[in-house]
């Protein structure tokens, strides 16, 4: 399929299409909207920015032109992706096609959301928590669903919400068309697909873990404390727009505010932000309005904004499969685009799980080879005072051993040190010496007495013996030593 033109829809999708100028489908439109027409379900890879939202959103209307009672559901993972879904809906849908839409996303107002729904809305595209909510409330009926979308499925189940698709898909009939498209093809997916999807038709176009061709990508060998100005260099250095990600909201928040005070245009964008807030950032940047926007992952997947020409990575992402979704922002239906990243010596263990991803032959420089190289590197110089001056006190060490072993046994000083401190001849130290008096004699009082004296002068302690002392069975027969005076103190 060469053009737009040769796909049997109705007349009226055609000449919207022709008002936008889609002329050439992309790869993954060519495989899959014959496919989507013939009423197959579809499971579908292809790399980011290759057209996937044309490729599910063209057969979705024509089915619901030729039937007036049918509904569509289209999930997605995030609010951006479901909100750029419905534009590109809208964008089709001219005044003679004539279907109503709603979009029910979190952070906006459910008295709008159910205003939608009142006037018989037949394309429903929302995030599964809003839609769940929805179904809750019983503001939400899917019993005439006839095609189902699941648009980048493996992130709403990396995002956790596994259990609320399985909660929507019970409300959505048997007899119905499933398109499930996504970036990658993990187990859970696969899992999924062979619960939900009958016969489904396998669609892939190019490898989805390598990066567009026409990005061109760099590195740059920073250390952390010095990323701050080489960004700003990079603002400097580079011209157009430019989407720089970083890991946490609150740095987000803080990078957003430094750069604003210096002069620079730019925001930021993440999960804590209003839904107004977001789409305000977004648009603005669109239009051109703000050169630098600052985000989390959370613009890494489906975000399609044409103007982007730069992709910096301040910080790498926790998932090596996140950096391709993150290049991915730039050189869009086949524009060109740049991607920098800034390694730090910390990040050599997630590039080396990124490069292995992208290329499953990469080999990575084990930590012990490279520590190797480095020390053979180090001290080569011939300048290199440290390694002088530990090779003059080697040296010297060495010469006092040789003196000191002249005339002695040829073992080593330590264990001829060793044999000199004898331990077990040495005399006991605090040892009592009872020394006997001089002359002899019967008498036991006085040798008891002697010994006490000796006992004395040595300054040792003297032992009292209680046995022999005098017991009192009485207090009166208890003798007194004193008295008490009594004393009468004279009042003044």
């Amino acid at each position: 399929m060469e053009n737009f033109k040769l796909l049997k829809i109705e007349d009226s999708l055609k000449n919207s299409l022709n008002k936008m100028n889609f002329i050439k489908p992309t790869p993954i439109q060519c495989m899959a909207i014959p496919t989507a027409l013939e009423g197959k379900d579809i499971l579908g890879t292809a790399q980011t920015g290759t057209g996937k939202t044309l490729a599910f959103s063209i057969p979705l209307i024509n089915k619901l032109i030729l039937d007036k009672n049918a509904f569509a559901l289209v999930m997605c993972p995030t609010r951006e992706l479901a909100t750029q879904v419905m534009e590109a809906i809208k964008s089709i849908i001219s005044d003679k096609i004539n279907i109503k839409t709603a979009l029910l996303i979190g952070g906006e107002s459910m008295q709008k959301q159910l205003r939608q729904l009142g006037n018989r809305s037949r394309i429903i595209v929302g995030t599964p928590g809003r839609i769940n909510d929805h179904l809750k409330r019983k503001s939400l009926n899917l019993s005439a669903t006839k095609y189902l979308v699941l648009d980048e499925t493996d992130r709403m189940l990396d995002m956790g919400f596994t259990p609320q698709i399985e909660m929507v898909l019970k409300f959505v009939p048997k007899d119905h068309q499933t398109l499930l498209f996504s970036a990658t093809l993990p187990q859970n997916i696969l899992r999924i697909s062979e619960r939900y999807l009958n016969k489904p038709e396998r669609i892939s176009t190019g490898a989805t873990s390598v990066p567009i061709a026409k990005i061109k990508q760099e590195t740059l060998q920073v250390f952390k404390e010095n990323k701050y100005d080489k960004l700003i260099d990079q603002f400097l250095a580079r011209k157009g727009s430019i989407l720089v990600f970083v890991k946490t909201k609150r740095s987000a928040d803080k990078m957003v505010k430094r750069l604003k005070y210096e002069g620079h245009s730019a925001d930021g964008i993440h999960g804590d932000l209003r839904q107004s807030k977001r789409d305000r950032v977004i648009n603005s940047f669109r239009k051109g309005l703000k050169r630098i926007l600052i985000a989390t992952d959370v613009a890494a997947r489906g975000l399609d904004i044409p103007l982007i020409q730069h992709v910096i990575n301040y910080d790498l992402p926790q998932v090596p499969e996140d950096y391709v979704h993150r290049i991915g922002r730039t050189a869009r239906a086949g524009s060109d685009g740049s991607a920098l990243t800034f390694l730090t010596p910390e990040d050599r263990l997630m590039w080396n799980s990124i490069n292995k991803f992208i290329d499953p032959n990469f080999k990575s420089v084990p930590s012990n080879l490279r520590r190797n190289s480095k020390t053979k590197r180090r001290g080569k110089g011939p300048n290199n005072k440290k390694r002088k001056l530990r090779e003059k006190r080697k040296l010297n060490f060495k010469e006092k051993r040789k003196s000191f072993g002249k005339g002695k046994s040829e073992k080593p000083l330590r264990e001829t040190e060793k044999k000199d401190y004898n331990f077990k001849s040495k005399k006991k130290f605090f040892k009592k010496k009872l020394t006997k008096p001089a002359g002899f004699t019967n008498n036991p009082k006085y040798l008891e007495k002697q010994n006490s004296e000796n006992l004395s002068s040595d300054g040792e302690r003297k032992k009292f013996n209680f046995k022999g002392k005098k017991k009192f069975n009485s207090r009166n027969s208890r003798p007194k030593n004193f008295t008490f005076k009594k004393h009468n103190k004279k009042r003044r």
